[in-house]
């Protein structure tokens, strides 16, 4: 059964692997979506995934659809100069609270560089840039990082408590796609039939979940 991606996941989709293409002029009438959830069933032209609100999502799966593995490194491998991505929350004095961290390999250095609003959690944010400082953080956040993150046109202060999951990612193999296995999908939404088809697939391995 085919099922439509609700209205409220609908949001510009950043490309989480080196060398991904960008989307289509010719999509540019349909809006990307990102669905957060777990394989129910996958075979050569379907992907069938139960989002994290419950709702069970079929998706056409095209011949070139992208997969990515993401897997957990440690605080400690971010670097000055690392080009990250973290999901955050803002705070009152102006600083964004991490929710998780990607560091991006070299090859995919830039991508979706800026500062945005993503829809991990309500309000929360998106900073693609690199780290240009980087020191323990505050007391008040023990054992975690704080990051002084330059792209074009801004900076953020992004304070990282060691709980946050840091993440990055390596092209991944047909063996990630798995009932039980947990992705995050960037898909678009065609016009014409209004079946989404899934664009992207960023996995983890063994029952590890994208963060982002």
């Amino acid at each position: 059964m085919l099922v439509r991606i609700p209205q409220l996941l609908l949001a510009s989709a950043a490309l989480l692997a080196a060398g991904a293409p960008a989307l289509a002029s010719a999509q540019a009438a349909s809006d990307p979506v990102r669905i957060r959830g777990t394989i129910v069933r996958v075979d050569a032209t379907t992907l069938v995934v139960q989002d994290r609100g419950g709702e069970v999502v079929s998706l056409a799966r095209p011949a070139d659809m992208t997969v990515s593995e993401v897997y957990p490194i440690k605080l400690s491998d971010i670097k000055r100069g690392s080009f990250i991505g973290t999901a955050a929350m803002p705070q009152a004095d102006g600083s964004q609270k991490a929710l998780e961290v990607v560091v991006f390999p070299e090859a995919a250095r830039g991508t979706g560089e800026g500062h945005r609003p993503w829809d991990l959690l309500p309000q929360s944010t998106m900073t693609n840039a690199t780290v240009a400082d980087l020191a323990a953080a505050l007391k008040s956040v023990r054992g975690g990082q704080q990051l002084r993150l330059t792209y074009k046109g801004g900076e953020k202060i992004i304070v990282v408590p060691p709980n946050v999951p840091v993440v990055t990612f390596r092209p991944g193999t047909e063996a990630l796609l798995v009932p039980g296995a947990k992705v995050l999908v960037n898909a678009q939404e065609k016009n014409e039939n209004g079946t989404p088809t899934a664009l992207r697939v960023t996995a983890g391995r063994n029952g590890f979940a994208p963060p982002m």
